[in-house]
């Protein structure tokens, strides 16, 4: 009798351990597949953008994502609402997570909870077509430097205003700040150097990056801290798993870019 039991409580411990060693995906009340609201950036190419033949956002952000929640075999629902709209609704709870071209710092992981890197950039000062008199950040004194809000390059810019005197002007959008800096209406900005190279080369806008990159890290995947830990868990082993094979650099040379950057 004793060997039966110790045979059924081995038998209950094991489907236990099959049954909390499955996918990581949550349910709902009702017990189906938790769909995930996450949200993202509508203007920050190649990362996220709007493509107006087919009135749906792509780019590189919307591959991986798409890419590792197939891998994973979870379902997500996507907002493309701006990068600072997308934190805000990410830390209220409106949102489960972000991708948006995201820096990963100490800063943001006091708020959010990042996956791995995914892609490094870094920021880059740029101004417009044909300007020859700021050569470097010290030329700053006295201008109008344009800023897009809540971004890594936006920390930057304000790292330096007391230290060369410039002002800042800003923007809720990439393209917004690129015509200030491009019209005359400021002086400068700062901006991911992905971001401008794609802008310069693919959409023609009339500027021109100086100097070199400065603070290169990696972007994230991020939820709000100590909530939808299983999301973190799951764009991690995707991320994994579509680079083993090939998937990722696939998604990078789409859009002009090296899986060994």
């Amino acid at each position: 009798m004793k060997k039966i039991l110790a045979l059924i409580m081995a038998v209950l411990m094991m489907t236990a351990c099959f049954a909390g060693c499955g996918e990581d995906t949550a349910t709902d009340a009702t017990g189906e597949a938790k769909t995930y609201i996450i949200y993202s950036d509508n203007s920050f190419a190649p990362f996220e953008f709007l493509d107006t033949n087919t009135n749906t956002y792509v780019g590189v952000d919307m591959e991986l994502l798409a890419a590792i929640a197939k891998d994973q075999g979870f379902k997500y629902e996507m907002h493309n609402e701006g990068f600072d709209p997308a934190m805000g609704a990410v830390q209220s709870g409106q949102a489960d997570a972000m991708i948006a071209g995201m820096t990963i710092n100490d800063k943001r992981k006091e708020t959010f909870d990042f996956s791995d890197g995914y892609f490094e950039d870094g920021s880059i000062l740029v101004v417009a077509q044909g300007n020859t008199a700021i050569t470097d950040e010290s030329k700053l004194a006295g201008k109008k430097v344009a800023a897009k809000i809540g971004t890594v390059s936006t920390t930057y810019a304000e790292s330096l205003k007391d230290k060369y005197g410039f002002e800042i002007n800003y923007f809720e959008d990439s393209p917004a700040m690129y015509q200030a800096v491009a019209s005359g209406n400021a002086d400068a900005c700062f901006e991911d150097y992905s971001v401008i190279a794609w802008a310069i080369k693919e959409s023609g806008v009339k500027l021109q990056t100086v100097g070199s990159v400065v603070n290169p890290s990696q972007y994230g995947f991020a939820v709000k801290k100590g909530q939808n830990a299983e999301l973190i868990t799951m764009f991690n082993k995707g991320l994994a798993n579509i680079k083993a094979n090939g998937e990722y650099e696939k998604i990078l040379n789409k859009y002009g870019y090296s899986a060994e950057k």
